[in-house]
């Protein structure tokens, strides 16, 4: 892919606090600095990049505002949260799992969960890719950490990559 087909910038925003919010907010600044290190990602029928992202959820849908290098808005694409449900659901048990295995200090707990975590959202990963083949191109790296700032809208404070 071209240096152009990436992102710059990213937002999310309509996020709310949760109890495990430092360990959402932990996953955020991971998936944020490894975005910002390295990332893929071509609206199809634009070569104008790189991309400003906005995600947020509206009416109960997954919502990308694209704007290209240009400053010109590209066709909002909203999906469903529906198909995610059950995943972020997993997300936010294993966040749970996780936090009180390291309270106990239980490597072998704490190795098994992480496992099951990168499982949860390689499935996510691979779900944004399919649902998104026709309008946006990434590397499976990228869907990977935006099925995290996806999981993140329900969880944390609103934050932005530069």
């Amino acid at each position: 892919m071209s240096p152009k087909n990436r992102l710059n910038h990213i937002s999310i925003e309509d996020v709310t606090e949760t109890p495990d919010g430092h360990l959402v907010n932990r996953d955020r600044e991971i998936a944020l600095r490894d975005l910002r290190a390295n990332n893929s990602f071509a609206p199809v029928g634009d070569d104008h990049g790189p991309y400003e992202l906005r995600l947020s959820i509206e009416e109960n849908r997954l919502a990308f505002r694209t704007t290209n290098a240009e400053g010109k808005a590209l066709p909002i694409l909203g999906l469903s949260l529906k198909p995610y449900s059950r995943l972020i659901k997993d997300y936010f048990m294993i966040v749970q799992s996780y936090d009180k295995a390291l309270k106990n200090g239980n490597p072998s707990r704490i190795e098994a969960i992480d496992m099951g975590r990168r499982a949860v959202h390689n499935e996510g990963a691979e779900m944004l890719q399919e649902r998104l083949k026709d309008k946006i191109v990434m590397d499976f790296d990228t869907a990977r950490r935006l099925f995290t700032l996806i999981c993140v809208l329900h969880a944390g404070k609103a934050h932005i990559l530069r």
